[in-house]
């Protein structure tokens, strides 16, 4: 049986006290939404629809950038969760599959519960995620009778014996496409907040002879996020469980709780990650490397016995081989560093390529923009870069040339060459005690002015 996901990204979320879309706001470097997506997407679903409304273009292009396959379809009044869900049946015309309905602003849904989900729709027309609540405050209630979800009763339509249940609703629900959208068009807004509930579907289909039931999970997963407290909330939830995957894959975290991660970074074990290192998106670590303190990884790729850091950044684009050295308060960004090459203090590599076993002095600068374009650097294997070389792309160093330090290099140096692009040295005898002792007659009239 396929199976299609409806994801609800419709709301304001005006506890977030933001002008941005309550689901685009970040964790672990990616919005909410995408997280939900993911978690949808282990089930390898024919169909994707996001449901949007508030911030409705910029959610649908947060989405279609990540999943370019999602169908984009918008609730125009926010009139509730069954409203929303019906949104998509345009887009899923046709589909005579299961729906599995989640929630862009509840990121943490496990697959596998969205597994045993689809297991429970052997035995029932509608499941429903539930949850133990150790607070079960304003949670909707599940009203079981045995293995049977008889209904699910918001807390402000409850009862007093209804809200003393604690096995709590999560939204989540999955049923055929035609029962659910079936079911939808037979629920109604007579509630206290006049809203189409998508958690009448159940009692609809107990009336029609149709069976419910329940799937549980723990309360963790089914963390929605409201507020801004509750999104540090959920990044604290999120690193904690980053951080205990990557150590019970062998990579050693010196200070776990110093190190961030994003929502798809890669590290290889044996692996050694220092204190205070954040990984943004799009970055990948093979196994047997070292990251130093304070360094920040993003949208880069480092092979197996690289090192990097203290006080690194590799930005977008930054290739490092097998055991290249980038040392402190070096950055590399859009560059290939081939295997043995050493970048180790104080440097700048962009839009370069650097070949094996080159050495970088510090202060190095690939001065590789012109204020309008971008342009490329080339060094060569086993070249040498003096200290404050200033490297004016496009620009190229051969195999096994040099640069003399202090040097500023604006034609390209062939295969074992060295190249000096310095001023002459002048030197005065004697000028500089002469400047001193009038810069200091200077400064005493000055201050004798003052006083």
């Amino acid at each position: 049986m396929s199976t299609a996901l409806v994801i609800l990204a419709a709301g304001q979320g005006t506890r977030m006290n933001s002008d941005l879309p309550k689901v685009l706001h970040p964790i672990g470097g990616a919005p909410m939404l995408v997280h939900a997506i993911r978690s949808g997407e282990a089930l390898e679903p024919a169909r994707i629809v996001v449901v949007t409304g508030h911030g409705g273009e910029a959610v649908g292009q947060s989405a279609l950038s990540y999943a370019p396959h999602v169908d984009v379809a918008v609730q125009e009044e926010q009139l509730g969760t069954a409203h929303a869900v019906a949104q998509a049946r345009a887009a899923l015309a046709g589909f005579d599959g299961d729906v599995i309905v989640l929630y862009g602003d509840t990121p943490f849904i496990q697959p596998e519960t969205l597994e045993r989900m689809q297991a429970a729709r052997a035995a029932h027309d509608v499941v429903v995620l539930g949850f133990e609540a150790a607070d079960p405050g304003r949670y909707g209630r599940l009203v079981m009778a045995g293995e049977t979800l008889e209904k699910i009763v918001e807390f402000k339509d409850a009862t007093d014996e209804e809200r003393q249940i604690t096995l709590c609703n999560s939204g989540v629900v999955a049923a055929n496409a035609q029962i659910l959208f079936d079911l939808i068009d037979g629920v109604g807004n007579a509630n206290a907040a006049g809203e189409y509930y998508l958690t009448d579907i159940v009692g609809l289909a107990r009336e029609r002879g149709l069976s419910a039931g329940a799937v549980t999970c723990a309360e963790a997963e089914t963390l929605g996020i409201n507020s801004r407290a509750e999104l540090a909330g959920a990044e604290q939830v999120f690193q904690s469980r980053m951080r205990a995957e990557a150590l019970a894959d062998g990579v050693t975290l010196v200070a776990p709780e110093t190190v961030f991660f994003a929502f798809d970074t890669v590290v290889g074990r044996d692996t050694v990650i220092e204190p205070n290192v954040v990984f943004g998106p799009g970055a990948s670590v093979e196994s047997g490397t070292t990251i130093r303190a304070f360094s920040h990884l993003e949208g880069c790729h480092v092979s197996r016995g690289a090192v990097v850091g203290p006080y690194a950044r590799l930005r977008p684009g930054a290739e490092l081989a097998e055991d290249v050295k980038v040392g402190n308060f070096v950055e590399i960004k859009a560059a290939r560093v081939d295997r043995g090459a050493k970048i180790n203090h104080l440097t700048y590599v962009g839009d370069a390529e650097v070949g094996e076993e080159a050495n970088i002095g510090a202060g190095t600068v690939t001065c590789n923009y012109d204020g309008v374009m971008k342009h490329q650097t080339r060094i060569g294997a086993r070249a040498f870069i003096g200290s404050s070389t200033m490297l004016v792309a496009p620009v190229s160093v051969g195999d096994d040339a040099m640069t003399a330090s202090g040097s500023v290099i604006t034609e390209d140096v062939e295969p074992g060459a060295l190249a000096i692009g310095r001023a002459r040295q002048v030197t005065k005898p004697g000028l500089a005690r002469r400047l001193f002792e009038m810069l200091k007659q200077q400064k005493l009239k000055k201050n004798q002015g003052a006083s």
